[in-house]
């Protein structure tokens, strides 16, 4: 696939840069897979397409306060720092502004522009950016005093509250962005939901930043997607597999859950002597995982999927023209932009079926 093909006009003006309220105030277009047909709903109507018996899945990763800011000791020269993975003990993998910010630099953590006593060494130094700190201290303990939420690029207005770049139902810190198809619900939904006889089950991805940068290949194929981890615990396994064989659909909240939930089918999957590949029960996974999903790929697990509008050239796109074919997906972007659908993370949502 040409990466030209993730690629539409999208005014900027449609770009949203704060949440609704009430957060199931968000508008919904449903998007039926078999015949291309389109409904323009309010997300909360989401009530009205999940029946009995079927099962939401949601990704519970907490988003950590990620963005820091320190000083190069001794020159003095200020860095930002966005965590992105905890490695073994103290030691994260971070981007790290600044081409001088090289192996053995220094840095001395600031809150309000002032040092604490948190500190960090530079082990080493890769590409676009990332390094791995060696923190003199578990940087966790530190959060309160010197972190922020790190929003996406392309939201220019502060938050007012924190929370609200969170899901209702976030528990498991690690994320680096929020898995934002989730913002969408709130408890009385989610209670809504279960009185309807509609399953709620939770997996873990944690979000890296990675996450926003655009394909850069000219194919699809080409590009390198990004590590991320990710658990599925027994419980959910089967919850998952007692779904299925009573004839309920596994809804996924968001292209993280699909991540998680075809990366531990792909891990399940019985290789034949024919080569062919049946599905058996899932198994509880954890991991990482690098599954890249891309139009051709065949879903094992997901049977529908809960989603915002993503950007182009990204493997996010490139995932949901994967689930619902690349051109129901091209006409039902070009009816949002017509219908003023609001965009991105603190966009409007859509429902594929």
């Amino acid at each position: 696939m040409r990466t030209q093909e993730l690629d539409y006009e999208l005014p900027a003006s449609l770009i949203a840069q704060e949440p609704v309220e009430p957060r199931d105030s968000s508008r919904l277009l449903v998007l039926h897979r078999d015949g291309g047909e389109i409904e323009h709903r309010i997300f909360r109507d989401v009530l009205s397409y999940l029946r009995p018996g079927d099962l939401l899945v949601a990704n519970e990763s907490r988003v950590i306060p990620a963005r820091l800011f320190a000083l190069k000791e001794p020159t003095g020269g200020k860095v930002e720092v966005l965590l992105l993975r905890q490695l073994a003990g103290a030691r994260w993998r971070v981007l790290a502004g600044g081409a001088r910010t090289r192996v053995g630099t220094q840095l001395r953590f600031l809150q309000d522009g002032q040092p604490v006593a948190l500190t960090a060494v530079v082990e080493e130094s890769g590409e676009r950016g990332e390094r791995v700190l060696a923190f003199s201290a578990p940087v966790e303990e530190f959060y309160d005093e010197i972190g922020a939420v790190p929003l996406p690029p392309y939201i220019h207005r502060p938050l007012e509250d924190p929370e609200r770049y969170q899901t209702v139902y976030s528990r498991t810190p690690g994320s680096a962005a929020a898995p934002t198809a989730g913002l969408h619900f709130t408890p009385d939904l989610l209670f809504a939901l279960r009185d309807r006889g509609v399953g709620l089950a939770f997996v873990t991805l944690h979000v890296g930043l990675d996450t926003f940068r655009p394909i850069s290949e000219e194919t699809v194929e080409d590009h390198q997607i990004h590590r991320e981890w990710c658990r599925l615990s027994p419980e959910v396994a089967e919850q998952i597999n007692r779904t299925k064989v009573m004839g309920g659909r596994v809804v996924a909240v968001g292209t993280t859950s699909v991540r998680v939930l075809e990366t531990a089918a792909r891990h399940g999957l019985l290789q034949l002597p024919d080569g062919t590949c049946p599905w058996r029960p899932l198994s509880p996974f954890e991991g990482f995982s690098d599954l890249y999903i891309t139009p051709g790929f065949r879903f094992r697990i997901v049977d529908a999927l809960i989603t915002n509008f993503h950007l182009p050239h990204s493997t996010l796109l490139a995932l949901v023209m994967a689930f619902a074919g690349t051109e129901h997906i091209r006409r039902a972007y070009a009816e949002a932009v017509a219908q003023q659908y609001r965009f991105f993370s603190f966009g409007d949502a859509m429902l594929i079926l």
